[in-house]
């Protein structure tokens, strides 16, 4: 059963304070502090505050609970946390909690380094519930299209890389010829082939790919993703024991390929968990906004009323805007 959550007007939202003494006022209210015999009360500091932090921070506050409900902190959350912790340690505070502290009260508020855990979990928490939500919007049409598209069995392959020699103080005429070069030479590699000479011999002899040349330009076998979009297109399109007939351009240089075998393809139930994750990530690329929208139905899940006409203002302003933002940083 869903339980529900009540923003309330009420400062200790986001004052907290420990078990010393409180000062009241006549009127029953907390004293927060006196300057030059005038008094400062809690409500007072309220109403000034609200309309700057107050939603920032209880939004902060009801997220925290609502995730700490939806996802367990489990071991990769935990050690997660603790590598950002010990990099942000060694690369912001040069070593020292303190230092790195310092920055961290100025820019987040955080001052303590539980208060920094439980800061990074709350980010980290926001991005699962953001990952899940994006994947929800995947539908089973869309994934099974996707499927049929993309995915297919491991292609094992060798190829031969042929680099442009380009260098970043060359002239456009310089490089052209640089490339036109690279382009011809891979060229003669596939003559060398089709005159019967061997493809190991010829990676070992001419390709530009340190890490394979020696083994005849073998590569680790790969499925959908693993190599750049050219080459996976290219090798597809082989038979077994087929090599390019043309010089396969990329961003890596000219690729001469052969396809040694290709297993079956995967089942979707296997693959499934995969594409979610893929095509969850490019329905965030092509909407930013899913970042906003997947917070706001899940504090809609939990059924989240304000009581307070103005923070439900500030809150209905703040998604619009929000989504609006990160729709057009993407045109």
């Amino acid at each position: 059963m869903k339980k529900k959550l009540i923003i309330m007007t009420m400062v200790g939202l986001f004052l907290v304070t420990g078990c010393g003494k409180v000062a009241k006022l006549e009127n029953g209210q907390d004293a927060v502090i006196h300057v030059d015999g005038e008094t400062i009360s809690v409500d007072t500091l309220y109403s000034k505050m609200k309309d700057r932090y107050a939603l920032a921070v209880l939004l902060d506050m009801i997220d925290a609970q609502i995730l700490e409900k939806e996802y367990e902190d489990d071991d990769e959350l935990k050690d997660t946390i603790q590598t950002q912790i010990d990099n942000m340690v060694a690369i912001y505070g040069r070593g020292s909690q303190a230092a790195l502290l310092q920055q961290t009260a100025s820019s987040w508020g955080v001052s303590t380094m539980k208060e920094l855990e439980n800061y990074l979990k709350l980010q980290y928490k926001k991005n699962l519930a953001v990952e899940d939500y994006a994947k929800s919007l995947v539908s089973d049409e869309e994934l099974e299209e996707y499927y049929n598209e993309n995915i297919f069995g491991d292609i094992t392959a060798k190829h031969i890389l042929i680099k442009p020699e380009v260098t970043s103080d060359m002239s456009d005429d310089e490089k052209t010829a640089a490339e036109e070069k690279a382009l011809q030479e891979a060229r003669d590699i596939i003559e060398k082939l089709n005159d019967g000479e061997d493809f190991d011999q010829l990676a070992k002899d001419y390709s530009d790919d340190a890490g394979s040349a020696e083994d005849g330009g073998l590569l680790d076998p790969f499925g959908h993703g693993v190599m750049v979009q050219e080459f996976e297109d290219a090798a597809r399109k082989l038979k077994d024991g087929e090599y390019t007939k043309e010089p396969v351009k990329s961003e890596n240089g000219y690729h001469v390929i052969l396809k040694v075998s290709q297993k079956d393809t995967p089942s979707l139930k296997t693959v499934k968990d995969d594409l979610l994750d893929e095509m969850g990530d490019q329905k965030l690329e092509d909407d930013p906004s899913i970042e906003i929208t997947a917070l706001e139905e899940l504090r809609k899940k939990y059924e989240i009323s304000f009581e307070d006409d103005s923070l439900k203002k500030q809150y209905e302003t703040y998604l619009e805007n929000a989504k609006t933002a990160l729709k057009e940083s993407n045109n």
